[in-house]
């Protein structure tokens, strides 16, 4: 079994092209997350999954190995799967590309909630709300918990609503996801052979393919 990082950096987004290669204190943002991601102990390997050359360039002789992808996933989850071509027992796990403070320590985490249970197929993190800005954001993914720290749903509304009175942010209830996951290798290729469900497509958030498939 081994342990992959994959780091999907693409050119092309939508908000600000070039992101990847957009200069952090003299060094290209994707540099910033391979360094951060080597420095994770749970790690076989590094991987930068891409379809261009101006960001292979840039990952350069950093440690991490490049993998050219297809042009036209429709997901970085997709451009993941192929970059790692994991065996079905590996841990594979996704580190977003535009994170230049990603601790290694959350990495190390994410990839051992997975070896160290066999119950998951997949994992993630999340960090309490503090703040009711945050809360009421739609562009801040919220969480709820089961009592082993499962989630059991994910949305862009203030979740679990609370009926009477407004929402207490002390309780530990409210819990906003943070995006890095990992996966069994036989689990992800399932997830990217399944279409968006509903869900996903209502929400616009594609972990919940992953619920809806029983991960």
């Amino acid at each position: 079994m081994r342990t992959i990082g994959v780091i999907p950096s693409r050119w092309s987004s939508v908000r600000f092209p070039g992101k990847s290669l957009a200069m952090i204190c003299g060094k290209p943002l994707v540099r910033w997350v391979v360094e951060a991601s080597l420095r994770a102990e749970s790690l076989d390997e590094v991987i930068v999954a891409t379809d261009d050359e101006r960001i292979a360039d840039a990952v350069g002789n950093s440690g991490a190995r490049v993998v050219m992808t297809s042009p036209g996933h429709p997901s970085g989850t997709d451009r993941v799967a192929e970059a790692a071509d994991a065996g079905d027992d590996d841990i594979v796990v996704n580190i977003q590309g535009d994170e230049p403070l990603i601790a290694p320590e959350l990495i190390d985490a994410v990839a051992s909630k997975l070896a160290g249970d066999d119950f998951y197929d997949m994992s993630t993190a999340c960090t309490p709300i503090r703040a009711a800005e945050d809360l009421l954001s739609p562009t801040v993914v919220k969480v709820v918990l089961d009592s082993n720290d499962g989630a059991l749903y994910f949305s862009r509304l203030p979740i679990p609503f609370r009926r009477d009175g407004e929402q207490d942010l002390s309780s530990g209830l409210y819990m906003r996801h943070i995006g890095i996951y990992g996966y069994r290798g036989a689990f992800l290729k399932k997830m990217v052979a399944e279409p968006p469900c509903l869900l996903e497509q209502t929400e616009s958030l594609e972990q919940l393919r992953a619920m809806w498939i029983g991960g």
